[in-house]
């Protein structure tokens, strides 16, 4: 998909997905094109790229199959007056994203280039109740110790958060969430040359977190639950994590319905003014989906690098792995969380959020060399 072009028509990828790792100008791939109007065109000018198969399947999308150079040059030749072009665009700009690295993100004072390794977002819990054990309460020295100790570890930023967003979790007002999160965070960032994530779905708590030293925002409802919060995004000019979330765990199309939500986080981000390359993709593990809800969106992950931006996966110590580990509690979920670190990395994920920092810096490079071949020959 398109997101600042096209809006019609929507690229989806189907499995068997290729293997990124040796993902060039021959990887073959499969993709589910649902066109908004002149399908027939559509077809017509896409059968003209050199596929290797193509056809509409029930629901009158089209498949198509080919390898990705081919598809690419053919679209290339195609002339951009003719019926069906937008289409074809809109496949030639995902084929784009699921061969190049996501844009540059700049945070703070630095840019993370992705592509190259995989970056780490260590937690800071200013609460009193987190699921992981790990709440610090309204403490700002014990925050800046446990922020130093994610430092030491590898962590490339924080992820302070002062609200709960456990299962069953109460809701706190600003004033509250505020009182945790402002004493911390400007301890942290007065003490530390980190950047700092704030974790809020408020643009109250946002507003005020960015004014005291954070760089950026993760939004558990990707800017669709409060209506300012994009707009404080784009006024401090700061990049925005944008996470799906829904109240329950029903789906009619799991993916499809995930993939839906975050083209329209980027939409609203876009409409506010928030630069295209300043916003982070999240699927939400644990949040609005059952645990075998959440090991489908890991298998099938790679499905997000169509949509053109970073991706960050969260599925530190949570419960789809005590889940699997026979309800294995927090404090023994480590190795649980190691596997899909790597698998996420694997994936195409271009950042973690991790309590474990340390331990996630070595599964990170042992697979970045693996995905990415980081070292030289």
């Amino acid at each position: 998909m398109s997101v600042e072009g096209d809006r019609e028509t929507v690229v989806r990828l189907l499995a068997p997905y290729p293997d990124l790792s040796t993902l060039g100008a021959d990887s073959a791939v499969r993709l589910q094109l649902e066109v908004g109007g002149g399908l027939r065109c559509a077809l017509s000018t896409l059968a003209e790229i050199g596929p290797d198969g193509i056809q509409l399947d029930q629901t009158d999308s089209i498949l198509i199959e080919g390898r990705i150079g081919r598809l690419l040059e053919g679209i290339e030749q195609l002339d951009p007056e003719r019926p069906g072009w937008a289409s074809a665009r809109a496949l030639g700009d995902a084929l784009g994203h699921l061969r190049r690295p996501a844009p540059p993100l700049r945070l703070g004072k630095g840019v993370w280039e992705f592509g190259k390794r995989t970056y780490l977002l260590g937690v800071v819990n200013v609460t009193p109740d987190s699921f992981s054990g790990d709440g610090l309460g309204s403490d700002p020295e014990a925050a800046l110790t446990r922020a130093r100790q994610l430092i030491d570890g590898g962590a490339d930023a924080l992820d302070i958060g002062g609200e709960s967003t456990r299962p069953g979790h109460s809701l706190i007002s600003a004033e509250e969430e505020l009182s945790r999160v402002l004493p911390a965070l400007r301890l942290i960032a007065t003490e530390l040359p980190v950047p700092i994530f704030v974790d809020t779905s408020k643009a109250e708590v946002a507003r005020a977190a960015l004014a005291a030293g954070a760089a950026g925002v993760n939004d558990v409802w990707g800017l669709r639950r409060d209506p300012d919060m994009a707009r404080v995004v784009a006024e401090a000019g700061v990049p925005v994590i944008c996470m799906h979330n829904q109240i329950g765990t029903e789906y009619q199309d799991l993916l499809g319905e995930i993939l839906a939500e975050l083209r329209e986080s980027l939409s609203v981000a876009d409409r506010s003014g928030i630069a295209p390359d300043q916003v982070v993709l999240d699927p939400g593990i644990g949040f609005g989906k059952l645990p075998a809800q959440n090991y489908e969106v890991l298998r099938r992950l790679v499905e997000l690098r169509l949509l053109g931006r970073p991706i960050l996966v969260g599925t530190s110590r949570k419960s789809l792995i005590g889940w699997l580990l026979d309800q294995r509690p927090v404090d023994g979920r480590l190795f649980g969380t190691a596997a899909t670190v790597a698998w996420a990395i694997n994936s195409g994920a271009d950042l973690v959020r991790v309590h474990d920092v340390a331990e996630m810096r070595d599964v990170a490079r042992i697979t970045d060399e693996l995905a990415r071949r980081t070292s030289d020959p």
